[in-house]
């Protein structure tokens, strides 16, 4: 297992999914993938995102305009 980051502040919808989409495919299963990002639809739309795709979502927080939240890479 490895921990990996992105950073998607200032893009919309659905820029940060899409990278976060670009970015695990890169990865192995169980690798954990932290989102930064200025967009408070990511805390919604990338756990949506993980559930369609098997991906869990250990962690998810919001803490002023910055939204962060961990992924662990499933099948």
């Amino acid at each position: 297992m490895a921990n990996f980051s992105i950073d998607t502040r200032g893009l919309l919808c659905p820029m940060p999914v899409i990278r976060a989409q670009d970015r695990v495919e890169e990865l192995s299963l169980g690798d954990h993938l932290e989102v930064i990002s200025s967009d408070p639809g990511a805390l919604n739309d990338i756990p949506a995102w993980c559930r369609i795709n098997g991906h869990a979502v250990l962690e998810k927080s919001q803490e002023g305009r910055e939204v962060r939240i961990v992924i662990k890479v499933g099948s």
